[in-house]
């Protein structure tokens, strides 16, 4: 059992109360636009693995230490992380085909700013978008998810809201 802290979109933002959940986490998931190495770096410093892709607007040095997309087993659980990747009916299409053939148990992306959770009844998978964990963009309400994967089940899903901008 892991008990995970999904978050995106800090664009090189980070607080206590973000560090606080962190801490409290068994990993750390991060779908991008992480703003500045400081941020990773900080996230790290919880002892907590961190798992992150690059975002859009993520410089070299972020790009060199994390890859567009990161697909592992976390448990029984096939997981598929990436930042632009849509969501159900309307996948983006640098991940479509791949999706379409090849569909994990959990897709999670970021960069929408739009916390999103819903089931992709099609392909039989959990989409994931935490929405934004930081202060820059158009979102009244910083945003993350906290969850655990237990086997093959993914459940206790909470949504963590952060005070606003």
């Amino acid at each position: 059992m892991k008990k995970i802290l999904l978050l995106s979109d800090t664009h090189s933002y980070i607080d206590d109360r973000i560090i606080h959940y962190a801490e409290q986490a068994d990993e750390i998931w991060h779908a991008g636009d992480i703003g500045s190495i400081e941020i990773s770096d900080k996230l790290k410093a919880t002892g907590k693995p961190l798992i992150a892709v690059y975002g859009n607007i993520d410089n070299t040095e972020i790009r060199k230490e994390f890859p567009l997309n990161q697909r592992w087993m976390c448990e029984g659980v096939d997981v598929w992380i990436t930042h632009i990747g849509g969501y159900p009916k309307k996948y983006s299409p640098a991940v479509m085909d791949e999706i379409r053939q090849n569909p994990p148990k959990l897709f999670i992306c970021g960069h929408s700013h739009i916390l999103k959770v819903m089931m992709d009844k099609d392909l039989g998978l959990l989409h994931m978008n935490p929405g934004a964990a930081g202060k820059h963009g158009w979102h009244k309400q910083p945003t993350m998810l906290r969850f655990v994967i237990d086997g093959e089940n993914i459940k206790d899903l909470e949504v963590i809201e952060l005070a606003g901008k």
